[in-house]
């Protein structure tokens, strides 16, 4: 039998950008025994994490939990809130906006995709005023819900949704607002209630530092209004019932109870390091990361400084370069996974995830990674993107050490 040996000595690096790796600390909580789902054990681990999952939204309305990866959430988001037919605006910042409206059109809703042409969308945010225009143009208020992505996973641009909301709001469109938060919850600044977002659409594997197999939708009053009177099919996906088991921290189907013994675990990391810490360290980092890829010469994805992603970094390659063979190289040679570029871009950049459980030495091994890859292929670098990140780093306040506050 052929056998393939995918762990030498020494920590695979997993610098895509998402799954992140999963610390020691969860892993030994996923590790519990399973426990009896309708128990009172399990209640109380349930009310648990139901209360602290609204601090990372940032809402005191309801998040749903479901046992499923980010995309069902996506599905859920849609089949709770929308009819057959209903017309939605999306807005292209990328692939994951994209496979989004693909999922629309599949689910027989009408979506209408603009933004910007050809690749140009991929490396900017959602344009608030092209929505508003849009908006103000749909008198009869056909459209019925906006569809944005926060942190565009495949291209490295955070966009500004409280000026989504804020469009909505001036074009006087009582259209919801459903955004994906996917990549970003738990590593950039994201506020379900003073945004003014209706469902908010996550998943466990970024941010949050677990296992894929966890998604949520935090929903608003308005799109709990909306679902009573909505006519997708949905049956696994439906709020009512979640939401009403979870009163006492139970479910209405056999959740996934190990992964909500990591989600716990996680919940506290995030909360005893502080989300204001938690978002400074990936704002610390991933501006580390965009010094060394302009120590190198190359350009980064996201052409906006304003909406650079605290969450990952893209790095164009120069013209005949394949960014593949360049992550290739690096996976085989330093035993670290770099994310590759998807859709329209595939081949032309490298995506470098600097999330979750993320410090400066792993950063700084990322980068060294990352720049001995890129000269072994012969990319011609302008200087060294490692010194200037060292720069960075040791020029920039850290955020204090859990150990140290013990």
């Amino acid at each position: 039998m052929l056998k393939l040996d995918f762990h030498p000595s020494g920590r695979h690096f997993l610098q895509i950008p998402g799954p992140s790796p999963v610390p020691d600390r969860i892993l030994r909580a996923m590790s519990y025994p399973t426990i009896d789902h309708r128990g009172p054990e399990f209640g109380a681990l349930g009310r648990k994490v139901l209360a602290d999952i609204k601090k990372i939204f940032k809402t005191e309305q309801p998040v749903v939990i479901y046992p499923a990866s980010g995309t069902g959430a996506w599905e859920a988001a849609l089949s709770n809130t929308l009819s057959p037919g209903d017309t939605v605006l999306m807005f292209e910042t990328g692939h994951f906006a994209t496979l989004w409206k693909k999922m629309a059109e599949n689910l027989g809703l009408k979506p209408e995709f603009i933004g910007l042409p050809g690749t140009d969308g991929w490396r900017q945010g959602v344009k608030p005023e092209m929505i508003e225009a849009r908006l103000r143009a749909d008198t009869s208020h056909g459209i019925k819900a906006v569809c944005v992505v926060h942190n565009e996973t495949s291209t490295g641009v955070t966009s500004d949704i409280a000026a989504v909301r804020r469009a909505i709001d001036a074009a006087g469109h009582p259209a919801l607002l459903l955004v994906d938060t996917i990549s970003g919850l738990g590593s950039a600044d994201y506020r379900h209630d003073e945004w003014g977002v209706d469902v908010t659409v996550s998943g466990s594997q970024k941010g949050l530092m677990l296992p894929p197999g966890i998604s949520f939708n935090a929903v608003s009053p308005k799109a709990l209004e909306a679902g009573r009177h909505a006519k997708m099919p949905r049956a696994f996906w439906g709020w009512q019932e979640i939401i009403e088991a979870n009163k006492n921290g139970y479910w209405p189907y056999t959740p996934n109870t190990n992964l909500l013994y990591g989600l716990s675990e996680a919940l506290d990391m995030i909360l005893e390091e502080g989300l204001d810490n938690v978002f400074a360290r990936h704002q610390r980092l991933a501006e580390a990361t965009r010094r060394a890829v302009q120590a190198w010469g190359l350009e980064i994805q996201c052409q906006d400084p304003a909406v650079y992603s605290p969450v990952l970094t893209g790095v164009v390659m120069p013209q005949g370069v394949d960014a593949d063979e360049v992550r290739k190289r690096i996976y085989e040679r330093f035993d670290m996974s770099l994310g590759q570029a998807l859709g329209k871009i595939r081949g032309t950049m490298f995506r470098i995830g600097h999330l979750g459980d993320c410090n400066d030495l792993t950063l700084m091994a990322t980068l060294a990674g990352c720049e001995m890859g890129l000269q072994l292929s012969g990319v011609k670098l302008a200087g060294s993107g490692v010194v200037a990140a060292m720069a960075h780093l040791a020029e920039a306040k850290s955020t204090p050490s859990l150990k140290a506050a013990a």
